[in-house]
């Protein structure tokens, strides 16, 4: 046992959101969250510090270090200081969660000294995830875009990954992120059973490699039936853009764009209220940091 690790796991964006059939799909980004893991005798007692955001609830943070002691019958014997850093703004629909459960889940592995198999990481940390109430699907797709990097697509009901490739493209990815934070266990999910057809087909169009166009038709479905503005994907559509949707359940729009018409898609989302952040596609694993 080390006692002490630290880890690092990317973000990742929407192609097909899975909160309307239970199958979703997801690419990696170079967006990332830290943390340090220390392990204490004080037993069932989790500290934790979040400085990207001290308001922010540790709730997920303390699920997914007991998820790992549990695995192996060790949350009598241990507690736990933890401490995050990241770059991604929280509950704004740019998978925060479904990254820093990854990330705590690695680096507590790390501190036990033990490893599992890739999946079974992930899915302590989705497991988390529903104890936390940080999620409605598990999002399973999320967190494998967070963990493998490069695209997933995965059934979440059954903590599946279907479909999973590099994505050869040079994109950069546009993200504009209104102000106001949206937390999913608060989305009206009343409206979006009429949405299963459309998302269907998007889910369709990812498994057969046309995921950019699944993006495109997946945010604007769930702009509409959530309310959110559709004009801010059509403009950077407009500009140039590959793609451009609605991230996870908003209010952030993600736009996949070529180096040309980057500056483009800046100039017409400066009209609207909110940060522009940029990042790049991501391919490397989340890892236990040496």
């Amino acid at each position: 046992m080390r006692g002490e690790a630290s880890a690092l796991a990317h973000g990742a964006a929407t192609i097909v959101n899975a909160i309307a059939t239970g199958k979703g799909a997801a690419f990696g980004v170079d967006l990332y969250t830290k943390a340090q893991v220390k392990l204490t005798d004080e037993s069932q007692i989790i500290e934790t510090e979040i400085t990207s955001d001290q308001k922010e609830s540790p709730v997920l943070i303390q699920k997914a270090v007991v998820a790992v002691l549990k695995r192996f019958s060790l949350e009598k014997e241990f507690g736990a200081k933890v401490k995050t850093w990241s770059n991604i703004p929280i509950a704004r629909g740019l998978k925060s969660s479904s990254t820093a459960a990854n990330a705590v889940a690695l680096a507590t592995l790390g501190a036990l000294g033990e490893s599992l198999e890739d999946l079974e990481v992930i899915k302590l940390g989705v497991s988390a995830a529903f104890e936390a109430k940080v999620t409605l699907t598990g999002a399973f797709d999320d967190a494998c875009a967070s963990y493998f990097g490069g695209l997933v697509v995965t059934d979440n009901l059954n903590c599946k990954l279907v479909r999973q490739e590099s994505l050869a493209e040079d994109y950069s990815v546009l993200f504009q992120v209104p102000p106001k934070k949206t937390y999913t266990v608060n989305t009206d999910t009343s409206r979006l059973s009429a949405l299963k057809p459309q998302i269907e087909a998007s889910y369709n169009m990812a498994l057969n490699g046309h995921h950019w166009e699944a993006l495109i038709l997946n945010g604007h479905c769930y702009s509409e039936a959530l309310g959110f503005n559709t004009k801010i994907a059509i403009d950077a559509l407009a500009a140039g853009a590959r793609a451009a949707g609605l991230c996870g359940k908003g209010p952030t729009t993600t736009a996949v764009v070529s180096k040309d018409y980057i500056e483009q898609v800046k100039t017409v989302w400066q009209a609207y209220e909110g940060e522009i952040i940029q990042a790049s596609l991501n391919h490397e694993k989340a890892r236990v940091l040496v």
